[in-house]
């Protein structure tokens, strides 16, 4: 049986519009985490997956090419002692249990590398590692996928919900926003625009897609087939939507095509122990465990296929080590278990002798439904807004970036900040047309 993971590597736009001041540090303080996925795939040789969102390797380059202006970043390469308090205050966050200025800054400075290299002692020399780290990221991964170390899949551009691009409708069964929001011409845009920035980093297309959030569709399939895309990944709840069947682990082994492009199905519960639940456990036992639960799945047939697929990001910071002990043993693990093959996604469509069997395919996401992103009086409020500014506006590159997926997950759940980046972009959208900023668009304090 071959087994196939997608690690997907994401973090939404923080600049605040026209600028490369950072309101949030989240992709300098992940970096950490895209180096060790490479590293610990690469000294294993356990051949996964890594997807990678453009918006995420635009701001990469920013931190990599020293273009980004982080408050956070300032802070850990200042001289401790002439740290003020607010800046102290940014980096209290990640050294928790330190007092002193200078164990705030270097124990706050050790959280942003992985301890799947051994860190230096000094200051200067952990500042010297988070820069080799940077410098050297997007060479690297260019180098394992030409390699064959990696297998690299993309996402749409700014990380939209193409479903919902496409239509709102897709969301039928929440209670829809006022607006009505049907623009797939955009979905196209972000999924065209992601295969040539990918291609112009690393020279070389993506080997398949990866929709943001999971999140598909019959005309996501369809223009995601047309743009050239080999495949795409989503949650095996789609899969019963659109069998139209109880779930049923057997249905998994396959890939399936949809409007012309073969689509794989991820196994949400195994997917979701990594993601949520061995972070408890021993890393040996999580490891042993996982395999054990993978090995029971298998099967004689060579065309079987099983798909894991989650975050690589978020959920190391649970586990013993950032999450190095679990990795390494588990790949280690499964290159030694008998019957199982890991692979790319693009092997298991080569190696299939059979035809993919086709369906009438459903509209989902990796939650299933639409919830975290539509149906609620906030998150309506936002799809409402977004719909005006693009009727104003048009496809304007602030507009494509107000379409991610982020700024609704986490819109009327108490993180001011990423509604103050989606009204600061609706808000300089309108600017650009020469037109007066509607009132319920304001940019609070985090863009001030």
């Amino acid at each position: 049986m071959r087994v196939a993971i997608l690690w997907h590597l994401h973090q939404p736009i923080y600049r605040k519009p026209g600028t490369r001041e950072y309101v949030l540090p989240w992709v300098n303080f992940h970096l950490k985490n895209y180096h060790q996925m490479i590293r610990i795939a690469e000294e294993t040789g356990y051949p996964c997956t890594l997807n990678l969102v453009p918006c995420l390797l635009e701001q990469i380059r920013d931190y990599t090419d020293g273009l980004a202006v982080d408050p956070v970043q300032t802070a850990l390469e200042k001289p401790a002692e002439s740290l003020s308090e607010k800046e102290l205050r940014l980096l209290q966050p990640f050294a928790p249990e330190e007092k002193t200025a200078a164990g705030i800054q270097r124990t706050a400075l050790r959280a942003f590398l992985s301890p799947v290299d051994p860190l230096p002692e000094s200051r200067e020399g952990l500042l010297e590692k988070q820069r080799t780290v940077a410098r050297e990221l997007l060479p690297n991964f260019g180098r394992a996928a030409r390699t064959g170390r990696i297998e690299l899949t993309v996402t749409p551009y700014y990380h939209p919900l193409t479903p919902l691009l496409c239509d709102l409708d897709a969301a039928a069964g929440h209670v829809l926003p006022k607006e009505s929001f049907r623009h797939p011409e955009d979905a196209r845009v972000h999924l065209t625009a992601a295969r040539a920035y990918f291609d112009g980093v690393f020279g070389f297309r993506p080997a398949g897609l990866w929709p943001s959030e999971g999140g598909i569709s019959k005309a996501v399939a369809r223009i995601a087939a047309e743009a050239g895309f080999p495949f795409a990944v989503t949650d095996e709840s789609v899969l019963w939507k659109s069998l139209d069947v109880e779930p049923d682990a057997d249905l998994l082994r396959t890939p399936y095509r949809a409007e012309g492009l073969p689509v794989f199905f991820r196994d949400r519960g195994l997917s979701d122990m990594i993601g949520f639940e061995y972070n408890r456990w021993d890393p040996p036992a999580a490891a042993a465990d996982l395999v054990r639960r993978i090995a029971e799945r298998r099967d004689d047939d060579p065309d079987d296929s099983l798909i894991l697929a989650l975050d690589g990001e978020n959920p190391w910071g649970g586990y013993a080590e950032n999450g190095v002990p679990f990795l390494r043993e588990f790949y280690e693990r499964m290159l030694r278990t008998e019957g199982i093959e890991p692979a790319f996604f693009g092997d298991i469509l080569k190696a299939r002798r059979t035809k993919l069997p086709e369906i009438n395919l459903a509209s989902g996401t990796w939650l299933g439904s639409f919830s975290k992103w539509i149906g609620d009086p906030a998150k309506n409020e936002g799809w409402n807004i977004l719909s005006r500014a693009r009727a104003a506006c048009g496809p304007l590159e602030e507009i494509l970036i107000a379409e991610g997926s982020d700024w609704f997950w986490w819109r009327g759940e108490g993180h001011p900040e990423f509604q103050d980046l989606f009204h600061a972009y609706i808000a300089a959208a309108y600017r650009a047309k020469g037109l007066p900023v509607p009132a319920q668009v304001r940019p609070g304090k985090a863009i001030a």
